[in-house]
């Protein structure tokens, strides 16, 4: 069975257009997977004590954690799904900390699209967050996707 691509194409992500994604609770599970594939033990994510005891209060999700499961909401939208041709770039910005517990959703805006010299394919920007459940931005990020075009 071929595959049939159900993502939207370069040409129809509207510039300016907020997309949102469905929400994902930040998992005692996901800190130490995280931790697992990382390699990124730190105290600040491991050690309820030395959490205690830290600016936060309390242990914290590790930051990059953040931006993964960005992209994962993002495919979950099936706005991506068949129609991405690769990641090409990714700044962060961390504004909050991500913590256990914490529900989160991605909104996406899209602030460019252009065609590239090669047919059926362009690049296209995105300006992403990471939001909480009480609205305050965890993480400000912006892609570059390269993704199929029409033409």
């Amino acid at each position: 069975m071929a595959h049939v691509d159900r993502g939207l194409y370069l040409e129809d992500f509207e510039i300016g257009k907020v997309y949102e994604s469905c929400g994902r609770t930040i998992t005692e599970s996901d800190v130490v997977n995280f931790a697992g594939l990382s390699g990124d033990f730190n105290p600040l994510h491991m050690d309820e004590e030395f959490g205690k005891n830290n600016m936060f209060g309390k242990r914290v999700a590790h930051g990059m954690l953040g931006p993964v499961i960005m992209t994962g909401l993002s495919n979950q939208t099936g706005l991506f799904e068949g129609t991405t041709i690769a990641f090409l770039e990714l700044s962060i910005k961390y504004t909050a900390p991500l913590c256990i517990g914490d529900t989160v959703h991605l909104e996406f805006s899209t602030t460019e699209v252009r065609h590239s010299k090669k047919p059926g394919r362009g690049i296209a920007k995105y300006d992403a967050k990471l939001i909480n459940q009480e609205g305050k931005v965890i993480t400000e990020s912006e892609w570059v996707i390269m993704m199929k075009s029409k033409e």
